[in-house]
């Protein structure tokens, strides 16, 4: 009883309530601590979560390649249109060796001018002067059988008269006798094959004309192949012709007329060719025939064009912007040039649909004044096509329109 009343005056005394009093704030700043902490844990989470949702929002709407549209411009085309056109040659024949042997020499370099017949090279083909030789030999031996077996057969058939044979004999002696003459027969075929493979040692031109390649020299080995390997290393250079020759007196120029033009390209319409190498100075040609069918994909008519080239001026291979006159005056559209992009299969522009997208599309270009070029078929008004296109672009790729671009370029605004 005493030990308990002891204690209880010890609970009671100063120090003892000194001590829980002092406890209490203790535990009520560890819990506004702890509050605290939790508040600015869940405040960063929360910011984190913003700050991530803000770049998310941000890298989505700008990870598309930004681009400036621009509006094809519609306007009405003069009583002529401007076409892009290629200068072929009227022929052109690449020649092949057909025969194989060693180059003995040749005659004529790139920019001869050669006849029908002319001299082109000379090949030494010692195998097969010993084949041919060997084959007329054959030949000699077979007709010396077939005059044995004429005769025999000959002898056989008067002595049958006089029953001095038996018909089977006669009768071998002349199958024999048809035996040769087959004999004969088919080494006269194998002496005009060989002729005829000795006869291509000179190779000559087929026809007038200049040649615009030589893909051999003395001491290249050459095979009916075409291809031609250095002597004794047995390295091939190259499937090519051994030459080319191209008749220029008279050119080819294909264009391709869009389908809005195709009633105006007749045969017999003149047209004008300008070259850039010869400014103000323009060549008539001629439209000779069209393939008579409009491409599906690009809407245009193939036509060909003649063109007198006496005077050798006009070089084939060359680009020329032919002008033709027509009867109706469709529109055209007009963009910057800015906007072309030139692709190996043609003239590409990309093309913003409704859903943020750019499309590749080939069409057919007209005159090109140096900041606009009329476009004559592939695209539509109204179409939103990219001002500048990045060099990255690919079809189907989304874009991100920022700003419309005004049709005329800043050259010309300038």
């Amino acid at each position: 009883m005493s030990d308990s009343t002891e204690i209880q005056t010890n609970r009671n005394t100063p120090e003892h309530k000194r001590t829980g009093a002092s406890r209490g704030p203790m535990v009520t700043l560890a819990v506004v601590i702890a509050l605290v902490a939790v508040f600015v844990a869940v405040a960063g989470i929360l910011e984190r979560k913003r700050t991530n949702a803000a770049l998310e929002k941000y890298t989505n709407s700008t990870f598309a390649p930004a681009v400036a549209v621009v509006e094809p411009k519609l306007e009405s085309s003069a009583s002529e249109i401007v076409l892009p056109g290629n200068i072929q040659a009227y022929a052109l024949a690449p020649i092949y060796a057909r025969t194989t042997g060693y180059v003995k020499a040749w005659y004529h370099d790139i920019g001869s001018h050669v006849r029908k017949g002319d001299l082109l090279a000379l090949i030494e083909t010692p195998e097969l002067d010993q084949q041919l030789a060997q084959a007329k030999a054959d030949l000699a031996s077979a007709q010396s059988n077939a005059e044995l077996a004429k005769v025999t057969a000959n002898r056989y058939l008067g002595l049958l008269k006089q029953n001095a044979v038996s018909e089977q004999d006669t009768d071998n002696a002349k199958a024999q006798l048809q035996a040769r003459n087959a004999e004969v027969n088919s080494a006269e075929a194998n002496v005009k094959r060989l002729s005829e493979l000795v006869s291509f040692e000179r190779v000559v031109s087929p026809f007038d004309g200049v040649v615009t390649a030589r893909n051999l020299d003395v001491g290249q080995l050459v095979s009916s192949a075409g291809s031609t390997s250095t002597p004794g290393t047995g390295t091939v250079i190259g499937s090519k012709p051994m030459f080319e020759i191209s008749a220029v007196q008279k050119l080819r120029v294909y264009v391709t007329v869009p389908q809005v033009y195709a009633p105006d390209a007749k045969a017999g319409v003149i047209a004008t060719l300008t070259l850039p190498q010869y400014p103000g100075k323009p060549f008539k040609g001629k439209l000779v025939r069209t393939s008579d069918a409009v491409d599906p994909a690009t809407r245009t008519l193939l036509a060909e064009i003649e063109v007198e080239n006496r005077s050798g001026e006009l070089l084939p291979g060359s680009y020329t912007q032919v002008h033709l006159s027509v009867s109706s005056k469709a529109p055209a559209l007009v963009i910057p040039v800015s906007a072309a992009i030139l692709e190996p299969d043609g003239l590409h522009v990309a093309v913003v649909d409704s859903n943020q997208r750019a499309h590749m599309v080939r069409v057919v270009p007209g005159r090109d004044t140096g900041a606009t070029i009329q476009i004559l078929a592939g695209l539509e008004p109204g179409q939103k096509i990219i001002a500048n296109p990045p060099d990255s672009l690919t079809d189907g790729e989304q874009v991100r329109v920022v700003k419309a671009a005004t049709a005329a370029p800043r050259a010309e605004s300038e």
